[in-house]
């Protein structure tokens, strides 16, 4: 399967052959409009500037990069074909290594991610938001289906997208996690429904809601 070298940032591997995903480094989804990409490479490209405290110069010059590629019509395009190329190949070998486990239902991924929002919402206040790549990582779901739920949750007023391009959630999203009685697990990003007083919890013989196990390097 795909993996990432340690500091060949947005490089993956499959078979031996190596790929630059460019929309990753960007925090994009492939579907993104020039302007989401411009603005997501001006915030990265700031936080990343060798002159930065925690600045990166291999990292700056590979945003630098993808957004020459991404924001060229005629580059991109081309960059388009071999990352959809890449991609068949990943998820082909993913299928084939699969251990049968489906996706959770549609209604029990949106818990999921809204909860994700919150979580960062409400640990980084001076940084909010998150990208739809690093979302879809996060939650361990592929990207054009992660797209789906993140225009559901857009429509509702859940999340907003922030200047830097990413998204973040609203004060209608917080009311909405608290509203559905979600609680945070120690071992999962999201846990079961939480009984208002013992007789409630006696009554209610609910299932655990499943939950996608949040890799927290990636919150960092």
């Amino acid at each position: 399967m795909a993996t990432y070298c340690s500091r060949n940032f947005g490089e993956l591997r499959v078979n031996g052959n190596s790929f630059k995903d460019y929309y990753d480094l960007l925090q994009v989804s492939p579907n993104a409009d020039e302007d989401t990409i411009k603005q997501m490479y001006r915030y990265l490209a700031k936080k990343w500037h060798p002159d930065q405290t925690q600045g990166d110069l291999e990292r700056f010059r590979l945003l630098v990069e993808a957004h020459q590629i991404l924001t060229n019509p005629e580059k991109r395009a081309a960059y388009d074909l071999r990352y959809q190329k890449f991609w068949e190949n990943k998820w082909n070998l993913a299928a084939d290594a699969s251990d049968g486990r489906s996706f959770e239902e549609d209604s029990e991924v949106r818990k999921s991610l809204l909860s994700l929002y919150y979580v960062q919402r409400r640990s980084k206040m001076k940084d909010p938001g998150l990208g739809e790549m690093e979302v879809a990582r996060l939650m361990r779901i592929p990207i054009h289906l992660i797209e789906f739920h993140i225009w559901y949750l857009k429509e509702k007023g859940w999340i907003q997208r922030l200047e830097s391009g990413q998204l973040a959630l609203t004060a209608l999203g917080v009311d909405e996690v608290e509203k559905s009685r979600l609680r945070l697990n120690s071992d999962r990003l999201l846990g079961a429904h939480t009984a208002t007083s013992k007789n409630e919890e006696e009554e209610t013989d609910r299932e655990p809601i499943r939950s996608f196990p949040l890799d927290k390097e990636n919150l960092q």
